[in-house]
């Protein structure tokens, strides 16, 4: 599938078939392919909860307003910022030295990180949500290139979701992605109006 296939595939499905798995090697590779996502200096501030059991995924839906896709759907991900992600001492970070950096670049990355995003609240969550974003966007664009179908979910219980599934305060949740299988019979209807080209640029 190339881009453009991939562009005009990808959906926001509602209607999964709950008989369809989603086999976790598929998984495994999917979340690889995601990871190569861009990140603010390859920190890559994002974790993922993989929810299969039908009962923990039952909870959730109880926490995202009922959806049933949360329950159809064989693979549910709660996507996770992590605010800590810019700080010395972080996996990340730490990994990201360690494998891509010299020693005398340590302060650099250090001063730099808390420079951008340690000044206050709102710098921390915007770090933590556009970098799990981009991992999300990457997500369902690799899931698509395999043959899968995502929703990403913005309607839910954040606080509810975090207390339930033993979410460290650290971590914001951006969304939630359903992976699965459309339903074979499904219509899906011509994507929706988008802004024209000449709107969306500022002068």
């Amino acid at each position: 599938m190339d881009y453009n296939e991939i562009l005009e595939r990808r959906r926001a499905i509602n209607f999964f078939d709950p008989t369809k798995d989603v086999p976790e090697e598929l998984l495994r590779e999917v979340l690889e392919d995601a990871a190569k996502a861009p990140s603010s200096f390859n920190l890559q501030p994002w974790k993922v909860k993989i929810v299969r059991d039908p009962e923990r995924k039952a909870a959730l839906r109880a926490l995202a307003f009922d959806q049933p896709k949360v329950t159809e759907a064989p693979v549910v991900l709660i996507v996770l910022g992590d605010r800590d992600g810019w700080k010395e001492g972080n996996p990340t970070f730490e990994g990201h030295f360690k494998h891509n950096m010299k020693p005398e670049q340590r302060d650099y990355l250090v001063n730099s990180a808390k420079a951008l995003y340690g000044n206050d609240s709102e710098a921390t969550l915007a770090f933590a949500a556009k970098n799990a974003g981009l991992f999300a966007m990457s997500f369902m664009f690799a899931a698509c290139a395999r043959g899968l179908d995502t929703h990403p979910m913005d309607g839910f219980d954040r606080d509810g979701v975090a207390k339930e599934f033993n979410i460290p305060d650290n971590y914001w949740i951006p969304m939630l992605i359903a992976v699965g299988h459309r339903k074979a019979d499904l219509v899906v209807h011509p994507k929706a109006w988008r802004q024209p080209l000449d709107d969306m640029i500022l002068e």
